[in-house]
C-alpha cells in the first residue's frame, strides 16, 4: 500500500483501477490513507471515482468478449454467477450496473452487464454514478471529510 500512496494521486488512481477489476484489492484503504496524508478529499474523490469507473468498464469490457471460458479462466468467475445475474439484469435492466460498486459481487455484477450486452452507456453513466457515491459515502462515514 505505501508504494500506491508514494504516487499520490496516480497511485490512487491505480489502486482504484486494480480494485474495480478481479484483483482482490481495497481502494478504500489507499484513499483513506491519501486523505489523512493530505492531499485534497475531493480531488481524491474524483480520482478514485475515475480509476474505479474504468476499472468497471474495463469488466464490462472482458465480459462483453463473450467468451465464458475467459471468464471462468482469467477472471476467476464461475459461470453459474454470471447466469445467477442473468435474472436481475432482465429484471432491472442495464441501471443494475450501479451495484457495480459492491464489494464481492460487483465485479461479477460488471462482467454479466457485458456479457448480457447491456447497452453501454447506460452502464456506463449507472456505474459512474454508483462508484461516485461509493467514495463519497466512505469520506462522509469515515470522517475524512475536512
Amino acid at each position: 500500500m505505501t508504494g500506491f500512496v508514494e504516487l499520490g494521486y496516480l497511485g490512487l488512481f491505480i489502486a482504484s483501477f486494480l480494485a474495480a477489476t478481479v484483483v482482490p484489492f481495497s481502494s478504500e484503504v489507499v484513499f483513506s490513507a491519501m486523505v489523512y496524508g493530505g492531499l485534497n478529499e475531493w480531488t481524491c474523490v474524483f480520482v478514485a471515482t475515475l480509476g474505479n469507473w474504468l476499472g468497471g468498464m474495463t469488466c464490462y469490457y472482458l465480459g462483453r468478449l463473450g467468451k465464458i471460458e475467459w471468464i471462468e479462466k482469467y477472471l476467476r468467475i464461475k459461470r453459474e454467477k454470471i447466469e445467477k445475474f442473468m435474472s436481475y439484469i432482465h429484471k432491472y435492466g442495464d441501471w443494475f450496473a450501479f451495484f457495480s460498486f459492491l464489494p464481492g459481487i460487483g465485479d461479477i455484477i460488471a462482467v454479466a452487464a457485458g456479457y448480457f450486452r447491456c447497452r453501454w452507456w447506460i452502464v456506463a453513466i449507472s456505474m459512474l454514478i454508483g462508484k461516485f457515491v461509493r467514495y463519497i459515502v466512505w469520506m462522509y462515514f469515515n470522517g475524512l471529510l475536512m
